[in-house]
């Protein structure tokens, strides 16, 4: 496929006989730059998310030196640009809630600086959608480098999962059958090592749906953040873009509906992240590509789960790339996918795969050997969800697939917080929890709040899973029968917000059902009694966040950055 190379973008900062190119060389000779060191040459922005408060990031400013080394060999500029941190550790009340901040960030600075190119350096969890959304809108040529798994944690000689080990000590710690001293070691081992989550979280999901799209370079996404081989896929993703440049080979040419379809195929193939529904909604969005979460289902019902991965598998993201990597699993979906769209590599997604192989059967399972044979994400929908809802069926308890239970209902997080253990509480086995308020308005933000606690009696009597509904997310390392990102939320006025203790609340994940088994005619009373809440912010990128939200079924997204339409281009002389 033949690209048409532009005239460098840059190119209109600097040319010229002007006062504004004047100035702007002057400004170069400042930064200590003599004029052969940039003049005609690509210009490449590499957006950094590291900072000090972002474990999974913390290397980064060390790789994107790696970057910078890539961009010089092959002959363009590099100009290094802090953007966001989104620390899914620390932020509050949810990084979800500053994912299309990043966003707008990434596409203006694009958008009003003179470069040619861009290398976008992220991975955990918002940041790989906030950065290729805000790209997606800018439309230059593009690379993404993932910032790579951890190695996995350890604890007295056990393979430990960040998240997904996390939660299950947790419960066995409130269950007493682990000690405060077993607790204190588990802490330490957890997370040994710079990079995202190691397991199929929502963060190795998205890099993988990165790489499925055709946004980094072959194998990218698997590797760990540490090895060697991630320097110097760091290094050849910033030689890449030059080459991008010079051939006209933007971030428009790689995207595509048929690029989209491989990605779902490939989250729904690893066992990946519910949050990846609302993320490639939006993503797509920004690219005008129409995606629905109908699109997800159809797809969910095709595709089997060969990664063995946790939490809907055994292994971890370490034993995923020494098996093969995305590669590998690529390797065994070569039939479903569309391998002759362009990545950035310059070649097509099949010619990206050749070679690609599968080293560990037990870690990369075999089409005739799957997990699941069907995708582990299903869409629901019913008079509880009648724009939908999501869950990860292939991480919860099968007996649990279809039941029919009465709800036991917490109106936001803190009536959670403050009754989910109290003795008097009417819970049983058999109870359906309920968290009204999480939503993206109601959270604020759409928090991780949906694996909603277990009651620590029902955790005494031995219960480890219980149907959970709410219109939260949960952590891409959670499990459970944790059914999320119930639309309309409960905020705007969904049913959700219309449950009450003791309903009869039904879910069947193979007839795709969630309901509440009350007549429509009192369905009807209720709404007409509700009363909608005041707004949860007054002020800021709160109330601008809160006043253009879309909701989880369109991802998330702000009403203005997802239309239609084109801005100019700035005036650079």
């Amino acid at each position: 496929m033949t690209f048409t190379q532009k005239k460098l973008r840059s190119a209109a900062w600097f040319e010229g006989e002007g006062l504004r190119a004047f100035s702007h060389n002057a400004r170069m000779r400042q930064l200590g730059m003599n004029p052969g060191e940039h003049l005609g040459k690509p210009v490449i922005a590499i957006l950094n998310t590291w900072s000090g408060i972002n474990p999974c990031h913390m290397h980064l400013r060390e790789r994107a030196q790696q970057v910078e080394r890539g961009v010089w060999e092959a002959g363009g500029y590099p100009l290094e640009f802090p953007v966001s941190t989104l620390s899914e550790t620390y932020q509050k009340p949810t990084p979800m809630m500053y994912r299309n901040m990043l966003s707008m960030e990434t596409e203006e600075i694009l958008r009003s600086y003179p470069v040619d190119g861009c290398v976008l350096m992220g991975g955990c969890d918002k940041t790989t959608p906030a950065l290729l959304m805000g790209a997606a809108s800018a439309g230059l040529p593009t690379v993404f480098v993932p910032a790579g798994p951890m190695l996995r944690g350890n604890w007295r000689g056990e393979k430990l999962a960040s998240g997904t080990d996390m939660w299950r000590f947790w419960d066995e710690k409130r269950a007493g059958t682990i000690s405060s001293s077993d607790w204190a070691e588990i802490q330490s081992g957890l997370a040994r090592s710079p990079g995202t989550c190691m397991t199929m979280g929502t963060a190795s999901t998205m890099t993988a749906a990165a790489e499925a799209l055709g946004l980094t370079l072959p194998g990218a996404s698997s590797i760990p953040a540490v090895d060697s081989a991630h320097y110097r896929m760091a290094a050849a993703s910033g030689m890449r873009v030059v080459e991008m440049v010079r051939e006209g080979l933007t971030i428009d040419d790689v995207v595509s509906a048929e690029a989209y379809e491989d990605a779902i195929r490939t989250v729904l193939a690893l066992g990946g992240s519910t949050n990846s529904y609302i993320h490639l909604i939006a993503m797509a969005g920004r690219s005008r590509i129409p995606l629905s979460l109908d699109d997800f289902d159809r797809l969910s019902r095709e595709v089997p789960v060969l990664a063995s991965v946790q939490p809907a598998g055994e292994h971890l993201m370490e034993d995923f790339y020494y098996a093969g990597g995305l590669r590998g699993l690529l390797s065994r979906l070569r039939e479903s996918l569309h391998l002759k769209r362009i990545t950035v590599t310059g070649r097509t997604f099949g010619e990206d795969l050749e070679g690609a192989e599968v080293y560990d059967s037990s870690v990369i399972r075999t089409l005739d050997d799957p997990i699941s044979p069907e995708g582990g994400l299903a869409v629901l929908r019913g008079n509880l969800a009648p724009d939908g809802a999501v869950i990860k069926y292939v991480a919860a308890d099968p007996a649990l697939w279809r039941h029919t239970g009465p709800a036991v209902v917490f109106h936001g997080y803190k009536d959670l917080q403050a009754r989910i253990n109290d003795a008097s509480l009417e819970v049983t086995k058999d109870s359906v929890i309920v968290l009204a308020g999480g939503g993206p308005k109601g959270g604020p933000g759409m928090p991780e709040y949906g694996m909603l606690p277990i009651p620590d009696k029902l955790l005494r009597e031995g219960v480890r899973d219980v149907v959970r509904v709410s219109d939260a997310r949960m952590s891409g390392t959670s499990y459970g029968a944790c059914v999320l990102h119930v639309a309309p939320e409960a905020h705007v006025g969904g049913p959700l917000a219309l449950v009450r203790d003791g309903d009869l609340v039904t879910l069947d994940v193979e007839a795709r059902v969630l309901r509440v088994e009350i007549s429509d005619e009192e369905m009807a009373r209720r709404r007409d009694a509700w009363t909608p809440p005041p707004p949860k912010f007054e002020r800021g990128y709160g109330a601008l966040y809160y006043e253009h939200i879309t909701q989880a079924n369109e991802g998330c997204d702000f009403e203005f950055l997802s239309r239609p339409g084109a801005n100019p281009e700035p005036n650079a002389h």
